[in-house]
C-alpha cells in the first residue's frame, strides 16, 4: 500500500504565510520606532540633504523580516503536515512569535514621539513594504517546494 503525503491547499499556505510576513514586519516596524529606527525620518525637514541612517535601516530591518518571514512559514506549513516538523521546533516557534507580538504591542502601546501624519505615513509605508516581500518570500518559497 503507498503511503500518501498530504499538503496544505497552496491557496492556504500563501494566504497563511502572506499575513505572518505582514505581521512580522508591522512588528518589528513597532519595536523599531521604539529604538529610534522610523521610516518617518523620510519626511522630516529639518534633516538636510541626506537620509538619516536610522530610516534606511529601519527599510531593511522592514523588508527583511517581511520577506524572510513570509518565505519560511511558506516553507514550514508546507512540511508541517507531512509530519517534518518536531514538536519542540514547532513549540519553539510559537513562542518566538508570541514574544515578538508582545514587544511589538508593548512598543506600540507607549507614547510616540513622531507627528502624527509622519507616523501614519511610516506606518503605510511600512505595511506596503511588508506585503511586497512578504508576497515576494512567498513566491519564491512556494515556486521552490
Amino acid at each position: 500500500m503507498a503511503e500518501k503525503t498530504a499538503y496544505f491547499p497552496r491557496r492556504l499556505i500563501f494566504a497563511a504565510a502572506l499575513i505572518s510576513g505582514v505581521l512580522l514586519a508591522l512588528a518589528l516596524h513597532m519595536i523599531g520606532q521604539r529604538f529610534g529606527l522610523d521610516l518617518a525620518g523620510l519626511w522630516r525637514s529639518d534633516q538636510g540633504d541626506v537620509m538619516p541612517a536610522g530610516a534606511a535601516l529601519a527599510w531593511w530591518l522592514i523588508a527583511t523580516a517581511g520577506f524572510a518571514g513570509g518565505y519560511y512559514t511558506a516553507v514550514l506549513m508546507h512540511s508541517a503536515v507531512a509530519g517534518v516538523i518536531p514538536p519542540r521546533m514547532r513549540q519553539f516557534l510559537i513562542a518566538v512569535g508570541v514574544l515578538v507580538l508582545a514587544a511589538a504591542g508593548q512598543a506600540a502601546s507607549a507614547p510616540n514621539a513622531i507627528p502624527t501624519i509622519n507616523g501614519v505615513l511610516a506606518g503605510l509605508g511600512a505595511l506596503g513594504l511588508g506585503v511586497v516581500m512578504a508576497f515576494c518570500g512567498v513566491h519564491f518559497a512556494l515556486n521552490k517546494a
